[in-house]
């Protein structure tokens, strides 16, 4: 093997990991391979080079993109004398950490805590219920409890999310300076 093909060899062992990594956390494996060879590249790229570099179909790389563009781990950038929209992967992995997760997770926080909340109404009214049967009462105060412990938690993931997007996260675990 020549030095160029150690080269994109190495690169590509990563550009597997990543979108195999990616996946756990239900990215697809298409865009996370997107954004490995995006990392890999000098300067952003346009819609076609991405679909030249990568053998994809115009359709599917643009719903990729968007879907970076979502999470933040690729954004647009303006290069004087190009007019076709430019793309370059988020450089900053603490960033892409950050907004990645954010978004994942205020996005379960939430529609677990709305489901929760409507919950807790529902078994506050079987309690007010004089009609209802003591021992349904009884299984909805248990649930009740269940759910206030849990909403304890999503308070708690929500600061977490905050103190990622603050970067106060830094204070407690600082980076490590190479």
């Amino acid at each position: 093997m020549n030095g160029e093909e150690r080269l994109e060899h190495a690169r590509e062992r990563v550009i597997e990991a990543i979108s195999q990594n990616m996946n756990l956390y239900g990215v697809t494996e298409s865009i996370g391979r997107l954004y490995g060879a995006l990392y890999f590249q000098e300067g952003p790229l346009t819609l076609d080079e991405m679909k030249e570099e990568l053998g994809m179909s115009k359709t599917s790389m643009s719903t990729s993109v968007r879907s970076l563009l979502e999470l933040k781990m690729v954004g647009k950038v303006w290069k004087k004398g190009v007019r076709k929209d430019l793309y370059q992967a988020e450089p900053d992995w603490y960033q892409t950490f950050i907004d990645f997760f954010s978004i994942k997770w205020r996005a379960g926080i939430s529609i677990n805590v709305t489901a929760m909340e409507k919950s807790l109404a529902e078994f506050q009214s079987l309690l007010e219920d004089q009609s209802v049967d003591s021992q349904v009462k009884r299984e909805a105060q248990i649930d009740i409890e269940k759910l206030n412990d849990a909403l304890e938690y999503y308070d708690w993931l929500n600061r977490l999310v905050d103190s990622f997007e603050s970067r106060e996260i830094f204070q407690f675990i600082p980076k490590r300076k190479s």
